[in-house]
């Protein structure tokens, strides 16, 4: 027997049941040891020295390995079929030995592009060696990766309060997004406009033709810029006559897209499914790691983590086979199309992204299928087959027109096209950004009218119109990622990771599917870019890559790479010993001038404080953060929290500090509106004594009145006494939102609103209830979300619900958070089984429900080290 470790529990049963009796297939589970997140795990001066943890659910499953390795004859390790695939068949290896469990059994390494009976027994057939520079470069990458994070986050949170961490591909995928929003601010509109003459033909049929030159010069896009202008050019064409100079129809061809890579996926799948690219690669995982179909398991795609742009010979047969059956040999083109990779950097290694078996068409496993795999499996299906077919023809016509009236005279252009043959177009349609240029951008929806040379169209009527420049758009996370590839900056096996780093870490936020960079983000941006400019320019971060590149070729010693980066980096960052916070703070001022001191409408200087007018507003640190404050601090306390605006420049409208809404009845104390470094909120009174409520979220400070401010003041707010105990039922807002009390129970209210017209019928009701409900989290289990299937090792569904304090999933007595910004419906088995495994480590839990001696406590780290950035590739 051989024993064959492969990551993920699904591929393990799928390969056993390809590889039969003689094999025993064992899951690790992803990566085995890590770098442990405290200073040392990487020590520079021991040459690039690196300790490796073991936590407990991986020690596990190493030592499930071990023990299988007794009985056995030889190990296979058939993990992934990259940088990483080929590190954690290394690590497992490294363990292995150290347990002495191998004692001279034969080692072989296997790899895999799909998991296909066929091309696992052809892998198994033609093992090899571990791919020491591949883990070398692994290596290299997980070094830089710690020791920026280790060595810069350190230096954030003492010159930067409230920054969590910096890293080596993170924080220039954040200058990208804070560099657009930049952009967008030093953005000034341009008017421009557009004048289209709408005509028809002699025999009736409408048509539009756009100016090209008026009295003699070409007009271009941005040549008529004002009203005046365009305005006695279309005087002059509603009195002119028009004649058909030159009308000219050419050929042309559009050829079709290659088959996706990571990248490409993650960018079609967000334009056509609106899939966010943590969710895409979800999906792509359980394609690539197979599915039921007919009661055979058998992956779909190929493996999802590539740059590669070509197919294997045999896969390319394939796809022409189906355009055959599917489509008609006329869909053929003469030979097979080759590709090759524009992106920099690009690792041709592995595969594109495509079907398995052309054969098996979206409809031959639409029953097999949920609904995301579905969707995804058509996506790559269509845009595989599509790459392999033949070019669309179209008929691109263009038809010069000259006006002559006023004695002036006016150049026009229609244009039109028509498909002749749609080829590719049949499977699958580029999303725009791929496919239209701006030449493009009219001509595929319009065909023109027959005409004919001197032909004299009438006149309709003229249109101008008015535009305005637009600023450059923010990215998408799709459009960020391309980015990202065009510039060689990560790799596809991060690109998702790294952005979900910079949400986690509240540096960007997700507005629909714009990237929206926090004034938090800016601030470590910008200082950045100031003290740190080398370590953030996108030159140097590709270079690096293009080092780590070299190290798995086999060019370069990733120690070398080490010690050479390390030498200089040390050396500037020993030198922001000595930096000042008020040299910071100068820089960051001037660096991020329109987002701390934003215009005012009336002109004015906007950096005196609203308040005192003489103080100068700059920006401040502190224990939580950064703000704006004044200069004549403490006579004058001033604040206002960064990037929050109101009508008049300053946070809200507070632009000239608090403002009075009225007065209390019932003391004469006067209640206004404030904004202070935690957010908005109002006050009855002064000093220290004075009453204070934050604005619940979702209030706006616009919408804040007297009446509103009065409500917020009088929390917590008496109902009435309970008909049964006599005690009083009080309803406030709390840390965990609106609530109803009453003799020590709380019970959660729907919204804020209810916390002010919730009367004592309907509260003793809502009491009732919880109390009914037992103790603990006061609710009944949630119905399931999603049925996972069964715990591949002791068995019992595994389900994701949705809780009180958002979805998880649940094994036994076992529930585990699912991370923030992860689709609930895109986990899978693996993604439950590692985070049940995790929250079973940390509780002292026992997965299957015995129970486990509580594990011994951890000896707390220092919170700055804990807090420090983990490698984000």
């Amino acid at each position: 027997m051989d024993v064959v470790v492969v990551e993920s529990p699904a591929k393990a049963k799928t390969i056993n049941k390809y590889l039969g009796s003689g094999f025993k297939v064992l899951a690790s589970f992803g990566h085995v040891r890590d770098l442990p997140a405290k200073d040392g795990s990487v020590r520079p001066d021991e040459d690039f020295a690196m300790d490796w943890s073991v936590d407990t659910a991986s020690n596990k499953r190493l030592n499930e390995i071990a023990a299988a390795m007794k009985e056995a004859d030889a190990l296979i390790l058939a993990t992934d079929p990259d940088r990483e695939g080929e590190a954690i068949s290394w690590h497992v290896l490294e363990v292995l030995n150290k347990k002495k469990a191998l004692k001279g059994k034969p080692v072989r390494r296997v790899v895999f592009n799909a998991i296909t009976k066929k091309a696992v027994t052809e892998a198994m057939a033609n093992p090899r060696d571990i791919d020491m520079p591949l883990v070398d470069a692994y290596l290299a990458r997980r070094a830089l990766d710690y020791l920026v994070g280790f060595t810069l986050s350190p230096v954030l949170w003492r010159k930067l309060p409230g920054a969590r961490s910096a890293g080596r591909v993170q924080s220039v995928a954040l200058r990208l997004v804070c560099d657009r929003e930049s952009e967008i601010e030093r953005f000034k509109p341009e008017e421009y406009w557009q004048i289209a003459a709408h005509l028809k033909t002699e025999g009736g049929q409408p048509f539009v033709a756009r100016l090209t030159g008026f009295d003699g010069k070409r007009i271009t896009k941005m040549d008529i810029g004002d009203g005046d202008h365009a305005a006695t050019i279309k005087a002059m064409l509603e009195s002119a006559a028009f004649t058909v100079e030159s009308l000219e129809a050419k050929p042309q061809k559009r050829n079709p897209a290659p088959p996706f890579t990571t990248s490409t996926l993650q960018q079609a799948a967000s334009a056509k499914l609106g899939f966010a690219p943590a969710r895409t690669m979800q999906v792509a995982q359980r394609l690539y790691e197979g599915v039921d179909v007919g009661g055979e398991t058998v992956g779909l795609i190929t493996y999802m983590r590539t740059d590669g742009v070509q197919m294997a010979p045999e896969a390319i047969t394939g796809a022409r086979d189906a355009i055959a059956k599917e489509f008609g040999t006329n869909y053929l083109p003469e030979s097979p199309r080759l590709y090759s990779t524009k992106a920099k950097n690009a690792q041709e290694a592995h595969e594109a992204i495509r079907p398995t078996d052309f054969m098996r068409t979206p409809s031959s496993v639409r029953g097999s299928l949920d609904g995301d795999q579905m969707k995804l499996y058509e996506l790559i299906w269509k845009r595989g087959i599509a790459s392999q077919m033949a070019s669309a023809e179209m008929e691109r016509t263009t038809v010069e027109i000259v006006a002559k009236g006023e004695g002036k005279t006016a150049t026009l252009r229609a244009t039109g096209s028509v498909v002749k043959f749609d080829g590719y177009l049949a499977a699958y349609t580029e999303h725009r950004d791929d496919m239209k240029t701006d030449a493009e951008e009219e001509d595929d929806s319009n065909r023109l009218p027959a005409m004919r040379t001197g032909e004299q169209p009438l006149r309709e009527k003229i249109d101008a119109t008015q535009h305005f420049t637009e600023p450059p758009p923010r990215y998408s996370e799709a459009s960020l990622i391309k980015k990202m590839e065009e510039l060689g900056i990560g790799r596809p096996s991060t690109y998702s990771a790294t952005l979900t780093t910079l949400r986690d870490r509240e540096y960007v936020k997700l507005d629909g599917k714009k990237l929206i960079p926090e004034a938090k983000g800016r601030l470590v941006t910008a200082f950045l870019e100031d003290f740190f400019s080398r370590y953030v320019e996108y030159d140097f971060t590709a270079s690096l890559e293009e080092k780590l590149d070299d190290i798995s070729a086999g060019k370069l010693n990733w120690k070398d790479v080490l010690r050479d980066f390390w030498q200089e980096f040390s050396a500037h960052v020993e030198e922001t010993k000595e930096l000042r916070i008020t040299d910071v703070l100068d820089a960051l001022n001037e660096q991020l001038e329109p987002l701390v001191f934003p215009p005012r409408p009336d002109g004015s200087d906007p950096r005196i404080c609203p308040k005192c007018g003489t103080g100068k507003l700059s920006l401040k640190l502190g224990r939580y953060g950064s703000f704006v404050g004044c200069s004549n601090y403490p006579e004058c306390n001033f604040t206002r929290q960064l990037g929050e605006e109101g009508p008049n420049g300053e946070a809200g409208d507070l632009s000239d500090g608090p403002k009075l809404l009225g007065t209390d009845p019932y003391t004469n104390e006067e209640i206004t509106l404030r904004t202070g470094r935690f957010g908005p909120y109002v006050q009855r009174g002064d000093g220290k004594e004075a009453k204070r409520a934050s604005l619940p979220k979702g209030w706006k400070v616009e919408d804040i009145d007297h009446e509103k401010a009065l409500a917020l003041l009088s929390l917590p707010r008496d109902i009435g006494q309970h008909p049964e105990s006599g005690k009083m039922i009080s309803a406030g807002i709390g840390r965990y939102g609106p609530f109803v009390l009453h003799d020590g129970v709380y019970a959660n209210l729907e919204s804020v609103e209810d916390v002010f017209t919730i009367g004592l019928n309907r509260a003793v009701t809502v009491l009732a209830e919880k109390v009914a409900k037992g103790p603990g989290r006061g609710r009944s289990t949630p119905a399931a979300l999603k049925e996972l299937g069964e715990h591949p090792e002791v068995g019992g569904p595994v389900t994701v619900r949705d809780g009180r304090y958002g979805p998880y999933v649940n094994h036994g007595k076992i529930n585990a958070t699912i991370p923030k910004n992860t689709d609930p419906m895109s986990v899978t088995l693996e993604d439950a089984v590692k985070l049940i495994a995790e929250r079973a480590e940390k509780s002292g839990k026992k997965v299957g429900g015995a129970k486990a001696k509580k594990a011994p406590a951890k000896k707390k780290a220092p919170a700055k080290k804990k807090a420090a950035a983990k490698a984000d590739g």
